[in-house]
Order: structure tokens, then C-alpha cells, then sequence
């Protein structure tokens, strides 16, 4: 079965990775924007994206996402070893949803294919930027793919269910190294192209019927009310938002004396309450949805502003 494979085939590669040949290739080293104080390993990417590649390969179905998917992967190993300038990743990045875009919905008109690259390209990068407590995008890789699979097997498409799954079980067997406290980091070369994924499917499912469009949003709720809320606030702020920082909602907890295993099951209790939520509103008339749909926002913006209550008391504002 294709997720069996891809959860097998991900913690037989992640664990190569973690041999003491392989585990000084790419080095996360502490800098201003981490929360971890010594070096650790940051290619989980190579073994959780090459097994949910196969497990996506094995169901037959998504598989121009799956090969955009994996040159973004050979991309981010580059950056992730070398690093290359962010102009060159965003055109890439660009590239790449253009791509995938015009393959899904190559018949849409010119305003709606330019706002599609644009959310397809931010959630590829948003994912990279919520990319930086352990277990937290490999959790969220396991709720929302495992949400999309949920989905697309109600509608009857087993195929695309089976290649949501296979994502999810690479990125569970993922956890057994990356749950904290990590042994291992995914890298840019696991996050880009897992967040290239959930807007691909997530595309993809709304163009074959299998959900309205905001249900990616919804079921990936707690990656991107953060990290839009916060770009936003920086940009308001005037800052420079390409530069790394440690503002995000997870990162201010984590400062302010969460531990990473704290974080990491309150934000899967989030994770899990968005995807079940959105999963039953799935049933519901558009009116209802919408109300869940705002409900669902408006409970993370209230999390949002009691952190921002904790942070400014912390810091005497």
C-alpha cells in the first residue's frame, strides 16, 4: 500500500541520514532566528520527500506535483548547502507554481492563474518560515495531508487519497526523529516542497471537485494565520521582511518559556481542532461553512492576541 511504503521508506532513508557519515553533510547551525543552541542535522528533506514521492508515484495520481515537488527538493539542497540568494529561490519558487498552475488550470482566466501562482508561491514559502520548533511542519504535514486524504476518500477518489496519505506517513516517520527534542531537522529541502504539496493538492482537489478552495486554507490554518499575520505586521512595521527574525506567534511562546515539547502538542491541538473542523463543514450549506470558516479564524486570532498580551507584558511595553 503506498503509504506503508512511504512511512517505511522514509525511516529507513532518515535513519542513513543519521549515521555518522551522513549526519555531518548539512549542519543547522544556532543563528539569530533559531530556537535550538547547538548544531544539528538539517536533511530530513532527502528522506522525507524522495519516500512520499514514491508513495504519491505507487497511487498514480498528482504526479506533475510530485516532480515539481522534487526539483524544488534538488533546489533547496542546493541552498541548504551552499545557499543561494533570495532572488534566485522566489524566481524559482515562481517558476515552479507557474508551472503547476498553468498544468491544473491552464483554462482559468489571466487574473485568477496570477492570484493562484501568488498563494501557491507563498505557501511554499510560508511553510519554509514556520519551519523552526521541532516537530512543528512535520505535525502540521501529518494533520493536513492527513485531512486532504480524509477528504478525497468521502468524495470517492481513492488515488488522490492514497497520495495525500503517502505525504502524511513520510512526514510521521519524519516525527520519530524530528519529535522533541529533535535529532534531526527537515531543511529547506523538506519544507519547500512540502509546502509546495499542500498548495498543489490543495489546488488540485478544488479543481477536481473534491472540496471548495478554502479548505486548504482551513485545514493549514495554523501555518497560515501565522505566518500572514506576522508578514503583514513586519511590513506595517517597515522592517525587512526577507531578513530572518523571531517574531512569530510560535517562536515568541518558545521565548517566552514554552519548551518545544509544550508547543509542539499545543499546536497539534490546534492543527487536529482546524482539520476536523473544516472536514465537518465539508457536509455543511455554504452559509454554515462560511460561519465556521470565521469562527475558525477568529478563534486563532484570539490566540494570536493573548501571546501578543503575554509578549508586550514580558517586555515592559
Amino acid at each position: 500500500m503506498p503509504p506503508i511504503a512511504a512511512f517505511a521508506a522514509a525511516a529507513l532513508l532518515l535513519r542513513l541520514l543519521l549515521l555518522p557519515a551522513a549526519r555531518r553533510w548539512i549542519l543547522d547551525h544556532p543563528n539569530f532566528r533559531s530556537l535550538h543552541a547547538s548544531p544539528v542535522p538539517r536533511t530530513g528533506g532527502l528522506g522525507l520527500v524522495p519516500a512520499a514521492a514514491l508513495g504519491m508515484a505507487l497511487a498514480g495520481d498528482q504526479l506533475l506535483a510530485l516532480g515539481l515537488a522534487l526539483a524544488l527538493m534538488l533546489l533547496s539542497v542546493l541552498d541548504d548547502w551552499k545557499g543561494l540568494s533570495a532572488r534566485v529561490r522566489l524566481l524559482a519558487h515562481l517558476g515552479v507554481a507557474l508551472a503547476f498552475v498553468l498544468g491544473v488550470a491552464g483554462q482559468a482566466g489571466w487574473l485568477e492563474i496570477a492570484l493562484l501562482i501568488l498563494a501557491v508561491t507563498w505557501m511554499t514559502n510560508l511553510y519554509n518560515f514556520m519551519d523552526g520548533a521541532d516537530g512543528l511542519a512535520g505535525g502540521m504535514a501529518v494533520f493536513g495531508f492527513g485531512a486532504y486524504a480524509v477528504a478525497a476518500w468521502a468524495a470517492g477518489d481513492r488515488s488522490f487519497a492514497l497520495a495525500s496519505l503517502s505525504v502524511a506517513a513520510a512526514a510521521g516517520a519524519f516525527l520519530l526523529f524530528n519529535f522533541p527534542p529533535a535529532r534531526m531537522f527537515m531543511g529547506d529541502a523538506g519544507s519547500i516542497p512540502l509546502g509546495f504539496l499542500a498548495a498543489a493538492l490543495g489546488l488540485a482537489g478544488w479543481r477536481e471537485g473534491l472540496w471548495p478552495l478554502w479548505f486548504p486554507a482551513a485545514v493549514f490554518a495554523s501555518f497560515v494565520l501565522d505566518a500572514t499575520v506576522t508578514l503583514l505586521r513586519r511590513l506595517l512595521r517597515g522592517e525587512r521582511i526577507w531578513r530572518a527574525h523571531r517574531s512569530h506567534y510560535y517562536q515568541r511562546q518558545i521565548l517566552m518559556g514554552w519548551t518545544h515539547r509544550q508547543l509542539a502538542v499545543f499546536e497539534y491541538s490546534l492543527m487536529g481542532a482546524a482539520a476536523l473542523a473544516a472536514l465537518c463543514a465539508l457536509h455543511l450549506a455554504p452559509p454554515a461553512q462560511a460561519m465556521v470558516l470565521g469562527l475558525l479564524i477568529a478563534a486563532y486570532l484570539a490566540a494570536g492576541a493573548a501571546v501578543d498580551l503575554r509578549w508586550r507584558a514580558r517586555q515592559g511595553v
